[in-house]
Parts: C-alpha cells; sequence; structure tokens
C-alpha cells in the first residue's frame, strides 16, 4: 500500500508540475480568456489550406498560442520563390514538399501541439475525400480561388465546420468567416456596466441596508458606507416623500444628488462623492442592447429537440425573465470597487453573490424543464454552464453568414456596394473586392493570374481584366466600377504574395480563429479587406 500510495504521490507532482508549466507557458494569454478558452483551444482540431505566407503566419499563431492540433494541407513543393515570403522555410527545404517542410518548423515552436501534414492539393481533396473535411473543428483555406471556396463552403456546412477564408494578394488581402450561426456567450465589450439593480432592490438587500445609519455621529464609520448603500437608504426616503417614484424629470434629479450630497458631514467623505457620481444608476438602469433584444425574439429561440445547448439556455432566460426576474436579466453578482471599509464591501459583496446564485438556480430550473419536455436529459447542461451563461447574458451574440455561394450569386450585392461609389479615397477598398473576383475570373479563363507571365505585357491584362471588371459590375447591378489605376495596380501585382502582408492577413486570421474556437469576444461580421496601400481596413456585410 505504501509503495501504490507514494506512487499515486509521484503522479500528482507530475500532474501538479504539468500544470504550472502549462500556466508559466501560456500565462498572458490565460488571463485574457481563462482555463476554459484555454481548454477550447488545446481541443480544437485545425486544417490550414495551402501553406504559403499567409497561411504559414496564421497557423504559427495558433500552435504558438498552444491550438490542440493541427494538419497542413499543401500539394506544392519548396521553390525558391517561396524563400523570400516564408520564413517558415529555409534553402534546406528546396525541392521538398512544403507542407511537410513547414509543419517541421512548426513543430520546434510548441512541441505539445500535434502537428500532421498532407502532401496534396486542397483542390484535389475536395474532390476525392470532402469528408476529410469532417474530422476538423475549423478550416482555415488560404490562397483559394471563388470557384474551390463555395464548393469547400458547402462541404464545411455539411459537416458543421467552421470555415475561415483568408487571402494576400499583391498589397492587398481578406479575410471572411463562413458558418451557419455562430452564438458568443463571452464578448467581453470594451464598457461594461455594473447592474447594482439600485432601482428595484430584493428583499434581502433592502434587509442589508436598513443596518446602516446614514445620521451616525462616528465619522469613521460614515466616511466608509459604501455609495451603493448611501444610495439606497436617500432612494427609500425620496420614495416616502414622491408615492414611491424615482426621479424622473431633470429637476427631480438634480434634486436627488443634492439630496445625496446633504448627507455629508465632512467635505473628505470620498463615499459620498461616489454616490453623487454614480446617482444616475438609481433611474437608468443598465439596458439590453439591440443584439440581445433580437436574441431573445428570434425564432431559434423557440427550441425543439435538436435545439443547440445555447438556445436551450436561451428559452430558459426568457422564462426567467417573464417570471422570477419580473421584466429584469440574472444579476451577475459583481459589483464595483468603492470607497468602504473591507468588511462593509465583502457583505455587500455576498449579498449580490446570493441573489446571482438565486437568479441561476431559477434559471437552471426551466433549463432543466426544457430539457425534459424536449426529451433530452435534464442534466445534460451543467450548472456551471448555466451560471457562465447567466453571468454574460447582458453580452450575448448570435452571427450568421450569408454561403460564399449566395454572396457571389446575388445582385443586392451590387446594391450594397453602390452607396460608396466612386470607389475613391476611403472607398477604395470596397473596389478592392470586387478586384478579387475579377482576377479570379481572370484566372479561370486563362488559367494564370494577371500580370503572371513575362510574354504578357501588364498593361494588356489590364485591359482584360478591367473588361472583366465591368462586366461582374454589370451583372451584380452595380452603376459604376474599378478606377484603372486599381485594374493596373492588381494586374501588376501578378498574383504574387507579399510576406508583410502576409503576415498581417495571417495575423488577422489568427486572430478571428481564436474567436471562433473559444467563442470569446465577436468575430468579423462579414468581409474584412486589408489595403497594405493606405494601411487601411474595412469591413463590410454582403
Amino acid at each position: 500500500m505504501a509503495h501504490a500510495n507514494g506512487g499515486s504521490g509521484d503522479e500528482q507532482k507530475k500532474a501538479a508540475a504539468a500544470a504550472a508549466t502549462r500556466s508559466n507557458k501560456y500565462d498572458r494569454q490565460l488571463r485574457i480568456w481563462g482555463e476554459h478558452g484555454q481548454g477550447a483551444l488545446e481541443q480544437a482540431s485545425v486544417c490550414l489550406l495551402n501553406c504559403g505566407a499567409t497561411g504559414s503566419e496564421a497557423l504559427k499563431n495558433l500552435v504558438l498560442g498552444g491550438i490542440g492540433n493541427v494538419t497542413a494541407v499543401d500539394g506544392g513543393l519548396v521553390h525558391e520563390s517561396d524563400l523570400g515570403n516564408n520564413f517558415l522555410l529555409s534553402a534546406e527545404n528546396l525541392g521538398q514538399p512544403r507542407a511537410k517542410s513547414m509543419a517541421a518548423l512548426l513543430q520546434e515552436m510548441n512541441d505539445s501541439v500535434l502537428i500532421d501534414h498532407i502532401d496534396a492539393s486542397p483542390e484535389s481533396l475536395l474532390d476525392s475525400d470532402p469528408g476529410f473535411f469532417a474530422r476538423f473543428t475549423l478550416v482555415i483555406a488560404t490562397q483559394m480561388r471563388d470557384r474551390s471556396l463555395v464548393i469547400l463552403d458547402e462541404v464545411c456546412r455539411r459537416f458543421s465546420v467552421m470555415l475561415l477564408v483568408a487571402r494576400s494578394y499583391g498589397l492587398t488581402g481578406y479575410v471572411r468567416i463562413s458558418l451557419r450561426e455562430h452564438a458568443v456567450i463571452e464578448s467581453k465589450p470594451d464598457n461594461t456596466v455594473s447592474d447594482l439593480r439600485l432601482h428595484r432592490p430584493w428583499p434581502e438587500l433592502t434587509t442589508f441596508v436598513e443596518e446602516f445609519n446614514l445620521e451616525t455621529e462616528d465619522s469613521l464609520v460614515h466616511k466608509h458606507i459604501p455609495f451603493a448603500i448611501i444610495l439606497l437608504k436617500v432612494c427609500e426616503e425620496w420614495r416616502s416623500k414622491h408615492g414611491g417614484a424615482l426621479p424622473s424629470t431633470t429637476k427631480e434629479r438634480s434634486e436627488f444628488k443634492s439630496l445625496v450630497a446633504s448627507k455629508k458631514q465632512a467635505q473628505d467623505e470620498d463615499n459620498y462623492k461616489e454616490a453623487v457620481a454614480a446617482a444616475s444608476k438609481v433611474w437608468s438602469p443598465p439596458s439590453l442592447s439591440s443584439e440581445v433584444k433580437a436574441i431573445l425574439e428570434d425564432g431559434a429561440a423557440d427550441v425543439d429537440s435538436s435545439s443547440s445547448d445555447f438556445w436551450i439556455l436561451v428559452a430558459a432566460l426568457k422564462r426567467f425573465v417573464a417570471s422570477e426576474g419580473g421584466g429584469e436579466f440574472p444579476l451577475d453578482g459583481a459589483i464595483p470597487d468603492m470607497h468602504s471599509f473591507t468588511e462593509y464591501y465583502i457583505l455587500l459583496q455576498r449579498c449580490y453573490q446570493a441573489k446571482a446564485e438565486s437568479d441561476v438556480s431559477a434559471v437552471e430550473a426551466h433549463v432543466r424543464s426544457i430539457l425534459s419536455q424536449l426529451g433530452r436529459d435534464p442534466d445534460s447542461i451543467s450548472r456551471a454552464a448555466i451560471k457562465h451563461f447567466c453571468k454574460n447574458s447582458r453580452n450575448l451574440r448570435v452571427l450568421r453568414y450569408r454561403s460564399l455561394a449566395e454572396e457571389l450569386g446575388l445582385k443586392e450585392v451590387g446594391a450594397k456596394l453602390q452607396k460608396y461609389l466612386p470607389f475613391e479615397g476611403d472607398n477604395t477598398n470596397y473596389a478592392i473586392y470586387l478586384m478579387f473576383r475579377a482576377v479570379d475570373r481572370f484566372a479561370e479563363e486563362f488559367g494564370r493570374f494577371p500580370g503572371a507571365m513575362a510574354d504578357e505585357t501588364v498593361e494588356e491584362d489590364a485591359a482584360k481584366v478591367g473588361a472583366i471588371a465591368h462586366k461582374l459590375a454589370g451583372e451584380i447591378g452595380l452603376d459604376g466600377g474599378v478606377s484603372e489605376e486599381l485594374v493596373y495596380e492588381f494586374c501588376r501585382f501578378g498574383g504574387g504574395e507579399i510576406h508583410c502582408v502576409g503576415a498581417v492577413v495571417g495575423g488577422i486570421a489568427s486572430q478571428e480563429a481564436i474567436k471562433l474556437v473559444t467563442k470569446q469576444f465577436t468575430p468579423t461580421a462579414g468581409t474584412l479587406i486589408y489595403n497594405a496601400i493606405s494601411s487601411t481596413t474595412t469591413i463590410f456585410q454582403l
């Protein structure tokens, strides 16, 4: 037994050491997306299509971040041109498979990541084995033409695999996400507003506040009463003199602030200054964003047995708001810093946390009931998941993306672009979108990108591309076109992939990939165009 216990102790020490190493290794990013976010990354499986500068940069960032496993797919060999735009390749790799060579160096960057490679073109895999893509969480398609991307998008949607498209072309690039729906619980907005529920305190909070006396003669206590308690006490006094109503007019709100300020016993009482500054929280509680309101009204909230856990939670949230919540969302239990005795602050914090736990229990009861009604395991959604959802319920986001086939076939694309005419100055980036489609059409017709052949002049190709762009504009109902200058510039690029542009586009792609995999922050909702000529980006939805 002693030996067994000793072995168990050794295993625990090894596990603790491994956890400490992991924590040190990913310390900075753990502070951003937490253990659960890192866990999502480490469970993800990513497929990169084409190992050029853009794809290599994107994958490098994910490997350094600790993505679970990656598979690089590329049917090309390393040429001298690759050495000038891809730092993951060297002269020793000349003539070797590009996917294999890149994977080997990536593995040196993080031995915790499982890295595989397939020496075949993405197009050949799409033709011979479309089911291959079903094994991945996310596919990052780089440097692929429209026709192949449409097929890939259909395959990924069939298998519920997220698709991220990234491409750099000369001094331009774009990034686009494609999937049916992406639900975000942790959108982490820049500005968060504390819900102190001052306009509608619950019984336990009211009872707690009654223990405080703003008329106390103890000056030390008086200057350390938390501002939330001061406002609630003054609210009670105000309501008693105004028929239970809160301040509603500008005059009344000014009078309320004056009433708060009148409770000060000395000029150096910072807690009363905080109370005056936060007085608006009494009559202006946090409102729901239009995005959250739309989620509550979304038809997907009318759940059935095939509904995702997210929509089950939304349905339970709706029931809570209509019943126990009395029109309010679950309290998240967080309170801001306050000038206060530590003891007072902790007691107040516990009061808010207790209410938050109570709200979670109420939402949980609705979740269990809904799951049972749908014939699903009532315990299939954990309390931890429900608590996480409640805490972030005010910042939910749902994004839905048009398929690539729909986008390329719709005339309304032209109507959306029409308002940005003429394509000059800040609007040039919208013309870049058209140029990407035009050069792909050129490549389909001539088997190469414009400007890529020495025996054809840039001017000759520019005339052909200009005609294609003009025809494309007519097809999508766009009453205008692309400037000759931009057409010439795209032809001058010759379809080249420049490392500095690939690094930016690949970096953006990896950032969006992390958002998708962790389901934190809000991914780009449309097509992001990068213009290295003007050092600008533009995001627009089509």
